[in-house]
């Protein structure tokens, strides 16, 4: 720098007047560049002092590869730590992040949550004076050892990969690493429907080692119960009443005993779905088929067609509930429901089937013993409360005396002999069946009437019990 100022003094000196421009321009020159030297070196300078700071917390160097500061290319990463010694344990975390779906018919559920492993590495273990760790993607992962968890039961499973794979490595100074995975899963659930609707499920998701075995690798939950998770989860059908975590073993013939987690959940159904769509249905059917008790024993169009009109439709409800289910080899509650129900409303149908006969043979009896004339004409004697009554038609008195029995019943009915008791006694004989049978068919209306009592009550009595039972 000394010799560059005698230079241009020196030139001041010896150029000539007419040539001061030119001296001018190389002195300015030789200024420009010895000034543009000095800041050369004062940034190498800074450089210099800086690097020995960041030399002494290697968590902030950029110019080690993360393969150099973990000594990645130093170490088989195919074995696991800690190789030949005790099992290394492998904490595990999980957050429930949603219950995509839960399938009756394939008997699986669908859950998303994020998986992390706590374990320590001391081969990946670096020097930090401040103990400030390091996080890694994906592409670190494939190089080191990390523990293969895998569900057991498992259907589908798959690692998001939107917009990069949705993993995470952190490794601490001290050889410490964590491994969070999000990663959606489909796995089996045994379901019992005995009584569904009504029915409370009981499911798991299951985690296990599959190479390592409990001398290799010990699995266990990271903070105990507080290790599982959940965000707010809100379903369509069924409501969630207890998330826990639970552990043991499982015992493979081939390979020995491996550490399993558990991740238990129980699931209550809601019912107002299906007593919208099963059992408010249900119930108006049958309730549908008493209404042919009201009608006229007479109208058969009316009621025949009513009573298989309700039969059809707890057909076509049946069906709907059945195709929706799975084929399991044992009766439902709903199906108890259903089948009962429809045998309400067939009963319907036997009924009026039974009334008509006994309508019949009554008629034939009369017919036979000429109260009714043959040209009569039945419809025009349909009572207005819809029950068709015998004292619309003159009728003989009947003979005190018994008459004699012939060989056809259906001509003359039992008669029982005038007996009368002696003075101050009352005497009262039991009705034989044969006779009762006699009176309902003589009196074939009251087969309705007595329906529209006995049948209600039993199915108010068929629900209170299946409800109690239940619900």
């Amino acid at each position: 720098f000394l010799n560059q100022f005698k230079i241009s003094g020196f030139l001041e000196t010896w150029i000539p007047p007419d040539e001061k421009f030119g001296a001018v321009f190389c002195i300015f020159w030789l200024y420009f560049t010895t000034s543009l030297q000095l800041f050369q070196l004062f940034s190498r300078m800074l450089q210099r002092i800086d690097y020995k700071l960041k030399r002494q917390d290697s968590t902030k160097t950029l110019l080690i590869k993360s393969e150099q500061l973990l000594r990645i290319e130093e170490h088989d990463f195919a074995l696991r730590p800690g190789f030949g010694g005790a099992a290394i344990p492998v904490g595990i975390d999980v957050q429930v992040e949603s219950i995509d779906s839960i399938s009756e018919v394939n008997m699986d559920f669908t859950m998303t949550l994020y998986l992390r492993h706590y374990w320590k590495d001391e081969r990946l273990a670096f020097p930090s004076r401040n103990n400030l760790s390091r996080t890694f993607d994906s592409r670190l992962v494939k190089k080191i050892w990390v523990p293969d968890v895998f569900f057991v039961h498992s259907k589908r499973s798959f690692i998001h990969d939107t917009t990069m794979e949705n993993i995470m490595l952190r490794v601490y100074p001290d050889g410490n690493i964590l491994y969070s995975v999000r990663v959606t899963v489909t796995a089996l659930c045994s379901m019992d429907f005995s009584s569904f609707p009504l029915d409370t499920q009981n499911c798991s998701l299951e985690l296990e080692s599959y190479a390592y075995n409990e001398n290799d690798l010990m699995l266990y939950w990271k903070n105990g119960n507080d290790s599982l998770r959940t965000d707010e989860i809100v379903l369509s059908q069924f409501f969630i009443e207890h998330f826990h975590a639970s552990s043991g073993l499982a015992f493979y013939s081939s390979t020995g005993w491996y550490n399993r987690l558990f991740i238990n959940f129980i699931l209550r159904r809601h019912i107002f779905f299906f007593m919208l769509q099963t059992y408010f249905p249900t119930m108006l059917m049958v309730v549908l088929s008493w209404v042919s008790f009201w009608i006229d024993r007479r109208a058969v169009p009316a009621r025949v067609s009513l009573g298989i009109t309700t039969v059809l439709t707890m057909s076509t409800i049946i069906t709907g509930v059945s195709s929706s289910m799975p084929q399991v080899s044992y009766v439902k509650a709903v199906d108890i429901y259903l089948w009962t129900s429809f045998l309400f409303v067939f009963l319907s149908v036997i009924e009026y089937a039974a009334v008509n006969y006994c309508t019949t043979l009554e008629e034939m009896r009369k017919m036979k013993k000429g109260k009714i004339p043959s040209t009569f004409n039945a419809s025009q004697a349909m009572a207005f409360d819809g029950c068709f009554h015998d004292n619309d038609i003159e009728l003989t008195p009947f003979s005190r005396v018994a008459p004699t029995l012939t060989s056809d019943p259906l001509t003359t009915p039992a008669q029982t002999p005038d007996v009368r008791p002696a003075e101050g006694t009352r005497l009262r004989r039991q009705r034989s069946v044969r006779e009762n049978v006699d009176l309902l068919v003589s009196n074939s209306y009251m087969i309705d009437s007595y329906s529209r009592l006995a049948f209600p009550l039993s199915y108010l009595l068929f629900n209170t019990i299946y409800w109690s039972l239940y619900s």
